[in-house]
């Protein structure tokens, strides 16, 4: 296992053209392993944030095949990086649903693992309204997967809100979490919610957000960080378009754990 590993958050602003969305992320994708990232992560919608919710219905794609899956594996095999696909619509047996899926590719462009976004976002203040269930429809399952500096817990956006997913990950050095949180959400919870969750689970948390005012006229709050196990922002972006990288520290996760051994107190 690697003691010391590089990562980075691509921060966008989404449009509603899907080639200029994925030539976007190609691009700081690009600048994110010239900098010396090993691992990469995409925020969630990277890929469209269409004027109508069923507009990524018409982009969705079988798991395993797509225009989207072959940029993917493309650029995570050119660049030789874990590449996290913040999330991208995945078909289901509903043609009016899709599943809100972050895919991880290896450095040889191969899929390793999919995470199928559980918990549905809905939000409603005045003329303000958001509510994902309207196309997409919820995943089931908890995923991690293994890479060379140890565990990775996926989670997407809403997901923040929910502790009990994280716990049930198991001991994890990094969570990955994809978000296009909302402006009015954001500036309130965002840095409070991530900060408890690295402290709480003792964990590094890398966190790729939307951050600016996007085509459809949403406005997504931004403020990609990585934020390190004693709760500590490492890095963070406020807004607009880049690029938040830092380290990964094996020995910092060893020596707060060890000086401070709260997972091990558990008691339910």
């Amino acid at each position: 296992m690697k003691q010391t590993f590089n990562v980075a958050a691509v921060q966008m602003v989404t449009g509603i053209s899907l080639a200029e969305n994925l030539a976007t992320a190609g691009r700081l994708i690009a600048q994110a392993a010239s900098e010396g990232a090993h691992l990469v992560s995409l925020p969630e919608y990277f890929c469209l944030l269409g004027q109508k919710d069923t507009d990524k219905l018409a982009i969705a794609e079988n798991d395993g095949s797509g225009p989207i899956q072959d940029f993917l594996a493309d650029i995570s095999s050119r660049h030789k990086i874990w590449l996290a696909a913040g999330s991208i619509p995945l078909k289901t047996q509903d043609p009016n649903r899709v599943f809100n899926t972050q895919l991880v590719f290896n450095p040889a462009g191969e899929q390793v693992v999919r995470y199928d976004k559980v918990h549905l976002f809905s939000f409603t203040r005045g003329e303000e309204n958001y509510d994902e269930s309207r196309a997409i429809a919820a995943g089931s399952e908890i995923k991690t997967f293994d890479c060379d500096f140890g565990r990775v817990g996926l989670s997407i956006c809403y997901d923040l809100r929910f502790p009990e997913i994280y716990r049930a990950m198991g001991s994890v050095n990094l969570i990955l979490i994809p978000s296009a949180f909302t402006y009015t959400t954001g500036k309130a919870h965002w840095e409070l919610l991530l900060r408890a969750r690295a402290i709480e689970n003792q964990a590094y948390v890398l966190a790729a957000a939307q951050g600016g005012t996007h085509q459809n006229g949403r406005r997504t709050w931004g403020h990609s960080m990585l934020i390190d196990p004693w709760g500590e922002i490492v890095a963070v972006l406020p807004e607009h378009e880049g690029v938040v990288s830092g380290t990964i520290d094996t020995q910092r996760l060893s020596d707060v754990r060890q000086s401070l051994p709260a997972l091990k107190h558990r008691i339910f």
